[in-house]
């Protein structure tokens, strides 16, 4: 019959625990030893065996062993080649239930504080551009047409935005999962005078789990991470989307560099931005691990089920994946070139400034539905006869509102983003105080959670 046992077997991936896991060893046998459970001697013992064993870990010498399972039993094996029999001690008032939820949720704290800083990352790249391109006006759209001139700034200050609430539900997650699990014992705790306040402590965790069997059987805080991290993809994909299209012949936008491009196998004259199109791609791929570790969760009994496993390979897939997505926006979006020229010229092009024609005829004390509708006439006529509504003349213009003087030929693109000078507004004003305030939230949240 053919060995199955690698079926069962997760050291491929769990390994990358070994860290935090060796970490929560370390705390749980120095309180051991402070609450006399085991001695001194052997808790000194054990913490040296386990530097020993990080080492080898850290230089690619330790000795993995599919048949022993998991991260843990391998760990325990190796330390009990290296210090003897007392390396049992260091299981003593623990079972693997409650020593993985704590390495999964010290893993989680640390990938949570490495994406906030991806993020920052990418939102300093956004003021940066910002900063580069301030009042730069382009057509903004709504439905992929082209609707009313914005500034440059004020659309990438959107993705900050994006971005922002993205760290806030991080952090929230955070809250979370900064729970210290250990000391729940397979379900029902440990018969053993354990001091769980010492553990937290040790290890940085602000909270105690309160339900031994909740806590051991509790992947909430994976979900949410995976659950953060879809909606963090879902707005580096729109990003990308806009980069895809912004960068193609018929919009002209932009020029990414060629570190995030590629030429065509048989084109020479291509400069593909795959970059950009992987994000929207591997956008799926989290989604997915999402949906997969729901699927999994929703139909466990209390506590403990191997099934639990399975909360995994995706979710450290989906930290490599936006992990590294992060990094390659960061410094796509540094080296990117604005066709300033390009954007301009197409701003007050067309009927993109149809609205400040309505909003012009308000102002003549026309009632806006009717002006709304005196545009839209307005504009059909200019269509039908070929003509930007710039090359209009006084004539044809008053022929559908005589509330139209001279003043109409003083809209322009730059006068319809100065118009919007409201709170959250593209005017150049008030994007130079949101990009005041974007700079100003960076620095003070430079450091920490």
């Amino acid at each position: 019959m053919p060995d199955h046992s690698q079926y069962t077997s997760s050291i491929h991936y769990d390994k990358r625990l070994y860290r935090h896991d060796i970490d929560g060893s370390l705390a749980h046998v120095r309180m051991l030893a402070k609450q006399d459970i085991i001695s001194q001697e052997d808790a000194a013992s054990i913490a040296d065996g386990l530097a020993q064993v990080r080492r080898e870990i850290e230089t690619d010498v330790f000795p993995w062993d599919a048949g022993l399972e998991d991260l843990h039993m391998n760990i325990e094996s190796r330390l009990t080649q290296l210090i003897g029999p007392v390396a049992g001690r260091m299981h003593t008032g623990r079972s693997r239930n409650d020593q993985i939820a704590l390495d999964m949720r010290l893993y989680t704290k640390d990938v949570i504080a490495q994406t906030i800083k991806g993020l920052r990352g990418v939102q300093g790249s956004l003021v940066a551009l910002s900063e580069r391109y301030p009042k730069v006006v382009m057509p903004g759209y709504t439905h992929t047409q082209r609707a009313q001139p914005v500034l440059f700034a004020h659309h990438m200050l959107a993705y900050f935005q994006m971005f922002r609430r993205d760290v806030s539900r991080l952090r929230d997650a955070y809250k979370r999962t900064d729970v210290m699990p250990l000391g729940s014992g397979a379900l029902a705790g440990v018969a053993y005078p354990l001091d769980r306040e010492f553990v937290a402590s040790e290890l940085g965790f602000k909270e105690i789990s309160a339900n031994s069997m909740d806590a051991v059987s509790d992947r909430d805080f994976v979900v949410e991470y995976l659950a953060a991290a879809a909606l963090c993809m879902t707005h580096l994909s729109r990003l990308a989307e806009e980069m895809v299209l912004w960068s193609s012949q018929e919009f002209g936008f932009i020029t990414l560099s060629d570190e995030f491009t590629t030429g065509s196998s048989i084109m020479p004259q291509k400069r593909n931005p795959d970059f950009a199109e992987l994000a929207r791609g591997k956008t799926g791929r989290v989604y997915g691990h999402l949906l997969a570790l729901l699927t999994v969760l929703k139909g466990l009994p209390l506590t403990y089920n191997r099934d639990l496993q399975e909360d995994k390979e995706g979710f450290f897939d989906t930290v490599d994946t936006l992990l590294s997505t992060l990094e390659v926006f960061k410094d796509m979006l540094a080296s990117l070139t604005l066709h300033k020229s390009r954007v301009t010229s197409l701003a007050g092009e067309g009927q993109a400034l149809a609205t400040e024609l309505a909003d012009y005829l308000v102002g003549k004390g026309i009632p806006f539905r009717e002006a709304h509708g005196a545009v839209r006439q307005l504009c059909q006529f200019a269509e039908l006869e070929g003509k930007e509504l710039s090359n209009l003349d006084l004539a044809e213009y008053r022929r559908f509102s005589p509330q139209f003087d001279e003043g109409v030929f003083d809209i322009t693109a730059e006068s319809a983003t100065a118009a919007r000078n409201i709170l959250g507004g593209t005017a150049p004003i008030r994007v130079a105080k949101a990009l005041a305030q974007a700079k100003k939230l960076l620095e003070d949240e430079a450091d920490g959670l």
